[in-house]
């Protein structure tokens, strides 16, 4: 076997020393491309943690945006407001709201963010806008309040005013309602037989067979408080056994009197003349009277002006 040269071996340790320089430096290669690689997915990671963190951001700056446009609607609400572009703009913010929620399964690019920073810029100047406009009608519905405050007292006191004058012309009234009360004079009662002949007794005693017709005349006694107009007057004609003669037949009906409805046996309108005029009843029962004592009494504007009574035998 031939033996190898120098020079042979010498070109041979060059061409080693070549291959690991050259091994080397693919390996140097490899593990630069590796580094950047872990370096890039690094910075990707961080770019993805930064995106997601500024959409939550944004999420958090609608939602309170949200929240202080509902307060504003609140605040409107409690002075009795409302106001259509107030509810435009919440629901505007929550359609917004859902968007923004959508990104966190889709891509959250810089175009996105940049057009959600300015839309939330727009709406909080709109808000501190109308929180100016809320704050000054919330001033003057303070004013206002105080002013109604004042005016409430000054109308109770009118109020107690006119009441306790009320008071005093209803006391007025009644007073002059009781002193324009009629008064029936000379009250007298006469009975006319079946043959038409009227019998008078100074007594009031009849005999009950003989009458056919009960007369009752009176006069009306001067009061110059009564108005002269027309009156109605009421007479009730009441049997031994208490109960009133009532016949709708012959004119009879019911009043009240003291807060009681009563019946009445006749009803008679005049006009009242102040001249102490003479009224009369001429009354037919149209069955037998009964005997015993009989009591009339006559009605006019709710009071009892006059009674008597009269006896059948």
């Amino acid at each position: 076997m031939a033996t190898e040269t120098p020079e042979k071996d010498s070109n041979r340790k060059l061409l080693v020393v070549g291959l690991i320089i050259v091994l080397l430096s693919i390996n140097g290669i490899l593990i630069y491309m590796q580094q950047q690689k872990t370096q890039e997915s690094e910075e990707q990671k961080e770019i993805i943690k930064v995106k997601s963190t500024e959409l939550e951001n944004q999420i958090k700056v609608f939602e309170t945006l949200k929240a202080d446009y509902e307060r504003q609607k609140a605040e409107l609400g409690a002075m009795g407001l409302t106001n259509d572009s107030l509810e435009t703009r919440i629901a505007a913010i929550n359609a917004d709201l859902a968007q923004l929620r959508a990104f966190r399964n889709s891509s959250f690019t810089v175009a996105d963010q940049r057009r959600f920073q300015q839309r939330a810029q727009n709406l909080e100047l709109a808000l501190r806008k109308k929180d100016e406009e809320v704050a000054k009608l919330q001033e003057n519905n303070e004013e206002l309040f105080t002013e109604v405050t004042g005016l409430k007292t000054t109308q109770n006191k009118l109020s107690d005013s006119i009441t306790s004058l009320a008071t005093n012309n209803k006391e007025l009234e009644a007073k002059v309602n009781l002193a324009s009360k009629l008064e029936a004079q000379n009250i007298a009662v006469t009975i006319i037989n079946p043959k038409g002949k009227e019998k008078e007794d100074s007594e009031e005693e009849y005999k009950a067979k003989k009458v056919d017709k009960i007369k009752l005349s009176f006069k009306l006694g001067k009061n110059e408080v009564a108005a002269k107009e027309n009156k109605e007057i009421l007479m009730r004609l009441i049997e031994p056994d208490g109960a009133a003669v009532y016949n709708l037949a012959t004119g009879s009906g019911t009043f009240e009197f003291e807060g009681k409805e009563q019946f009445y046996t006749a009803k008679r309108d005049i006009i009242f003349d102040n001249t102490q005029q003479q009224v009369s009843f001429i009354y037919s029962k149209g069955a037998p009277f009964k005997t015993g004592k009989h009591l009339v009494e006559i009605y006019s504007d709710g009071f009892l002006i006059g009674t008597t009574s009269f006896t059948l035998k």
